[in-house]
C-alpha cells in the first residue's frame, strides 16, 4: 500500500495511520480497543497506545460530547470517570502535535466488571461404541477476522469425551468457530471423524500472514473436514480411526482456511507425515501425534507458520509461508537428519517463539532446544522434556533473552535458568528424583529485581541468581498484568491472586465461569487483548454459551505501548493454544523498577 492510499484508508476508518520503515515487522491495524469497566465508584476507561501513534502522542476521553480531562492526557492511558452509570458512552480521540485527530470507536461497556461474547455450542452425539457427548468452549485465540481493526475470536469446542493421546477410545469431533465480539459467528469448521479430539491434536494458528490486513486460520485437517463454507476436504466417507479410536492410517493436510469466511484456500499434504507409528516411540500411537505449533517472523518482517511433531522421541518442525495465496515450505528440522540426532527427545509440550540472537529474525525455542530461524541447529542443553517453559527478558540486568524450563525426566535437573542464546545453563533449583510438572518465571514480587522462578516439586522463591528468596506462590500456572503496577499477579483456574511474601490476596474471583484442561486449570485465552497494556482473561460461562473477558478496574500510571504490537507477545498469543497452554511473554522486560519500555518498529497492512 502506497504511503497516500495508507492515508486514504486512514482518514475513511478513522484507525491512525501507517509508520513503515526498512527492518519494521508486519503488524495488525488494530482500533484503540477502547473499554469502560464499571466498578461501584465509576468506570475505569482504557485504550491501545499503538506503535504506529507517535511518542508523544496524547488522549483526550469523551462521555458522550463532552470531553472529561482538561489537558490532553500523556501518562497513560486510562482515565477513571468517577461517579459514571455503567451505560455511559465513551470515545478517546489522540492529539498529535497539538491537533486532535479523528474519534475512536465506542467503548465496549464491560457492566459488571466483565464482557460476554455469546457463543452457541454445537450439538453432541454418540460415538460409535453408543457413549453420548456433548460439547465444552475450550481454548480460543484472536485476530482480524474481517479487517475492520477489531480482534476477533476463533473457539475450539473439545467435545467432553476428548482424549489425551496416551488414552484410548472414540471422541467426537473437534469444532472451530470464528466469533466477532459481539457474538456474531462467522463460521464455523469441524474437523471431523479423521481428527481426534485432544490437547495434543489441534493446535491452530491465527494470524494475518499474507499481510491483506484479515487473519488466516491455519491447522492440521483430514478426510471429512468440512470447511466455513460447508465443503468437504477429502474423501467425505473415509473412516480411518481403529477400533482403540485412535487415528493411525489415512492421509493427513494441512490447511489453510479465511478468516472471514471458513473457506479453505489451500489444503496441501501435512509434513511431517506420520511413516511408520512405532518410529515416533511406541505402536499405539501416543507419542505419534503429539503436534505443536506456532507463528514466527523468520525472515525478520512477515510472519510465517510453524508446524511440528513429536517432542519425546523424534521431533519434525517445519515452516511454511502464505504468500499470494499459495503454501510453500520454507525448511524442514529433522532429528532423523545428520548431524541432529543429539535434538531428539528435547522437547516440551509447548514450544516458544522469540529472536533469542538478537539477528532481527525468530527461533524456535523447543524445551531444552532451540532451531535456528533458517531451521538450522542452534543449541541443545540435553536436559530433555519438559511440561513447562519461559522465554523473555527474564534478568534484565543481562543482555539478551532468558529461558526458564521444568524437567521431566529424573535424571536431569528439576529446573533450569538459561541464556535463551547459547543455552547456556546459568543455574538450577535443587535436584530431585521427580517429574516436575509445573514451573513459573516471571516478575511477581518488588523486593527482587528481574524475574521470579518457582517449581511444582521444589521449595522456594527463586531470584534471577539462583538464591532462594523465600515463600513459594499459591499456585504454578499462569500469570497476569492486573493491576496498577507493573509486577505481575498470579492467575489460576478462575481467579487471579497478588503475591505476597505472608500470603497472596485474592484480587478477582471469576463468576459463573470455568477453566479448561483438566488439571491445567487454564482460560480460554489470557493477555493483552482490549484496552491499555494490561491483560484481559477470557473464561467460558458454565453453560458453554458466552466467553466471559475480564478487564483491569485498576488505574495505572504506567504507559506502554499495547503488548499486541510487540511481536514476540503477539505470537506468544499465537502459540499460546499449544498443547500445555502457558502465558505469553514480551521482547522486552515489564516489571518493578524497569526502564522506559521500547516502541516497537512496526507496519500494518
Amino acid at each position: 500500500m502506497t504511503a497516500a492510499a495508507a492515508l486514504a484508508v486512514s482518514a475513511l476508518t478513522g484507525l491512525p495511520q501507517t509508520a513503515h520503515a526498512a527492518t519494521a515487522r508486519q503488524v495488525e491495524r488494530l482500533d484503540r480497543g477502547l473499554t469502560s469497566t464499571h466498578t461501584s465508584s465509576g468506570n475505569l476507561v482504557s485504550w491501545r497506545w499503538l506503535a504506529t501513534d507517535p511518542s508523544d502522542v496524547a488522549f483526550n476521553v469523551y462521555r458522550g460530547g463532552t470531553r472529561l480531562n482538561s489537558s490532553p492526557l500523556t501518562a497513560s492511558t486510562d482515565y477513571f470517570d468517577a461517579g459514571a452509570p455503567d451505560s455511559a458512552d465513551y470515545t478517546v480521540r489522540a492529539v498529535v502535535n497539538g491537533t486532535e485527530q479523528a474519534s475512536s470507536e465506542h467503548a465496549l461497556q464491560f457492566r459488571s466488571g466483565y464482557l460476554d461474547v455469546p457463543i452457541s455450542p454445537p450439538p453432541g452425539g454418540t460415538t460409535p461404541d453408543g457413549v453420548a457427548y456433548t460439547y465444552e468452549a475450550n481454548d480460543a485465540s484472536v485476530g482480524d477476522l474481517d479487517g475492520d481493526g477489531r480482534l476477533d475470536f476463533v473457539l475450539k469446542w473439545q467435545p467432553t469425551n476428548a482424549k489425551d493421546n496416551s488414552q484410548s477410545g472414540y471422541t467426537g469431533d473437534t469444532i472451530l468457530d470464528g466469533i466477532r465480539m459481539d457474538g456474531t459467528r462467522l463460521w464455523r469448521i469441524d474437523l471431523g471423524r479423521n481428527i481426534r479430539s485432544g490437547a495434543h491434536y489441534t493446535q491452530f494458528q491465527v494470524y494475518d500472514y499474507d499481510g491483506d490486513g484479515k487473519a488466516e486460520v491455519v491447522m492440521k485437517t483430514a478426510d471429512g473436514t468440512k470447511d466455513g463454507t460447508g465443503k468437504v476436504i477429502g474423501n467425505a466417507s473415509a473412516d480411518h480411526r481403529n477400533s482403540s479410536g485412535y487415528v493411525l492410517s489415512g492421509p493427513e493436510y494441512l490447511t489453510v482456511f479465511n478468516g472471514q469466511t471458513g473457506a479453505a484456500l489451500q489444503t496441501v499434504n501435512y509434513d511431517p507425515p506420520r511413516g511408520t507409528v512405532s518410529s515416533w516411540g511406541d505402536s499405539y500411537g501416543n507419542r505419534v501425534d503429539r503436534f505443536l505449533a506456532g507463528t514466527a517472523y523468520l525472515d525478520g518482517q512477515r510472519p510465517s507458520v510453524i508446524m511440528a511433531r513429536g517432542y519425546y522421541t523424534r521431533t519434525v518442525i517445519t515452516a511454511w509461508d502464505w504468500r499470494g495465496g499459495k503454501l510453500t515450505e520454507r525448511w524442514r528440522f529433522d532429528t532423523n537428519d545428520s548431524g541432529n540426532s543429539s535434538y531428539a527427545g528435547q522437547g516440551d509440550h509447548q514450544l516458544s517463539v522469540a529472536d533469542v540472537d538478537g539477528d532481527g529474525r525468530d527461533e524456535i525455542v523447543y524445551g531444552a532446544m532451540a532451531v535456528d530461524d533458517n531451521g538450522a541447529r542452534l543449541w541443545n542443553t540435553g536436559q530433555g522434556h519438559g511440561d513447562a517453559m519461559h522465554v523473555g527478558d527474564l534478568d534484565p540486568s543481562r543482555p539478551g533473552l532468558e529461558e526458564f524450563k521444568v524437567d521431566e525426566s529424573t535424571n536431569k535437573y528439576s529446573a533450569w535458568f538459561a541464556d535463551a542464546r547459547t543455552g547456556q545453563i546459568l543455574w538450577h533449583q535443587p535436584d530431585c528424583t521427580c517429574d516436575n510438572g509445573r514451573g513459573v518465571s516471571d516478575d511477581i514480587y518488588a523486593g527482587s529485581p528481574g524475574a521470579e522462578s518457582w517449581s511444582a516439586a521444589v521449595s522456594g522463591l527463586y531470584n534471577t541468581k539462583g538464591q532462594n528468596i523465600g515463600r513459594k506462590p499459591s499456585s504454578i500456572n499462569f500469570v497476569s498484568w492486573w493491576d496498577g503496577d507493573t509486577v505481575r499477579e498470579l492467575l489460576d483456574g478462575t481467579h487471579i491472586d497478588k503475591y505476597g511474601t505472608g500470603g497472596d490476596t485474592r484480587l478477582l474471583t471469576g463468576s459463573g465461569v470455568h477453566s479448561n484442561n483438566s488439571t491445567k486449570a487454564t482460560p480460554s485465552l489470557s493477555g493483552d487483548i482490549l484496552g491499555d497494556w494490561r491483560e484481559e482473561v477470557v473464561w467460558p460461562t458454565t453453560d458453554n454459551r458466552a466467553l466471559r473477558i475480564y478487564s483491569t478496574p485498576s488505574q495505572t500510571n504506567t504507559r506502554i505501548t499495547t503488548l499486541l504490537h510487540d511481536t514476540q507477545y503477539r505470537t506468544a498469543l499465537a502459540w499460546q493454544n499449544s498443547g500445555y497452554n502457558q502465558p505469553p511473554h514480551p521482547s522486552f522486560f515489564i516489571g518493578s523498577n524497569m526502564p522506559t519500555p521500547p516502541r516497537p518498529t512496526v507496519y500494518t497492512p
